[in-house]
């Protein structure tokens, strides 16, 4: 663990010996000194939006968004056909159903796809930000604006990470966040979502707090209230993730840098039998990975410490979301498919573009928390 790390670490460690000496754990016990709140302000600061609402994880930040953007029964979600299962559950959980789109050579929802597979029932479309690679964010906005769709982002990979000038999260209606233990900040587990729009956030917050009509600040006066349901972050959460966010910066540096490095060690072999992988904002990079001629080359480069295949990652890829094929509704009455008419492909047919690049591409790990002559060493492993 660098230096860096090591202070972020300890810093993190103090916080929550301060929670735990004053026995506030719970998000409303520690009024003005509440870690959440500050966490929220200090997110939303660095992300730029009016709004910050800090949940227990990305899939919650993901709901909360869609309940607060009045996304329900009747109503179509597109979402990549490359992500973590809760992109599309989240969907589900708010009685839509989710449209899978197919990426492009950048990882990220295919734009020209995404304005094929809209249909009248269309409501929503939630980009997703994988392994720090941001979407094409203005064509996917120019889309969703030419049909009246919202936009949530799905930035649970890539918080922090700026596209042209903007940070992800911050160019849609919403945007999400995840802090379990494989993202950029970690706090085991945890979420958040960001907005501009007032209305959302205030249904979001309702939704997040089921007694958030008790609460200052959740609920105006005039609103019309929902009965939510218990997705709070607890103290110990944002007290771990407050250094972490005050560090992210200089962490998505390293990140860059050893992106870098990487690149410089294969050199000889870009353009020959390996390429990187597409970026939307190449100059600000914080993620890295490699396309391959063929899924053999892919396979055997893989192997590597530090690497991985990316149809080999489980449920981030469409056709091993067995769950959702199921479509076994929580209750008959309460199936979401029951409102759409038209019938929706999730089978393994329905991205066929999308697996034939994730069987030939690579990600690396660019281990932000190792020492960069210790990073230099794995880099050159990876070479060969």
């Amino acid at each position: 663990m660098g230096l860096a790390a090591m202070a972020t670490s300890a810093r993190g460690m103090a916080a929550t010996v301060r929670v735990l000496g004053r026995g506030e754990l719970g998000r409303f016990t520690g009024g003005d000194r509440s870690e959440v709140g500050r966490f929220e302000r200090e997110l939303a600061q660095l992300v730029g939006t009016r709004h910050a609402l800090a949940v227990n994880s990305g899939t919650s930040a993901l709901v909360a968004a869609l309940v607060g953007a009045g996304i329900g029964p009747g109503d179509e979600v597109l979402v990549p056909a490359y992500t973590w299962v809760s992109t599309a559950a989240a969907a589900l959980a708010v009685g839509a159903v989710p449209v899978l789109v197919e990426v492009d050579g950048s990882l990220t929802m295919d734009p020209a796809d995404l304005k094929d597979r809209i249909t009248p029932r269309s409501r929503a479309v939630l980009p997703v930000h994988m392994l720090n690679h941001v979407a094409d964010m203005d064509a996917i906005m120019e889309v969703a604006a030419a049909h009246d769709l919202l936009v949530v982002e799905d930035a649970c990979q890539a918080i922090g990470v700026t596209y042209r000038g903007r940070r992800a999260g911050s160019i849609g209606h919403a945007g999400c966040f995840s802090f379990n233990q494989h993202k950029n900040i970690r706090s085991g587990e945890g979420g958040a979502l960001v907005t501009n729009d007032p209305r959302l956030f205030e249904r979001a917050s309702m939704y997040h707090d089921v007694g958030s009509y008790e609460r200052a600040g959740f609920a105006g006066a005039d609103a019309d209230l929902i009965v939510g349901v218990n997705l709070r972050m607890p103290e110990l959460s944002a007290a771990v993730l407050r250094p972490q966010l005050a560090g992210l910066d200089a962490q998505l540096a390293r990140r860059r840098k050893h992106r870098g490095i990487v690149l410089e060690s294969l050199a000889s072999r870009v353009g020959r039998d390996l390429r990187p992988v597409q970026h939307h904002d190449p100059a600000h990079a914080a993620g890295l990975a490699l396309e391959f001629d063929s899924p053999d080359a892919a396979t055997r480069f893989g192997a590597n410490r530090g690497v991985h295949r990316l149809i080999d990652t489980g449920r981030h890829v469409y056709t091993n979301w067995r769950s959702l094929q199921a479509r076994n509704p929580l209750h008959p009455a309460l199936d979401p498919y029951a409102a759409v008419d038209a019938e929706i492909d999730h089978g393994p047919d329905a991205c066929p573009r999308t697996l034939e690049i994730l069987a030939r591409t690579c990600a690396v790990d660019l281990a932000p928390e190792l020492p960069t002559p210790a990073f230099r060493l794995l880099a050159r492993r990876i070479a060969g």
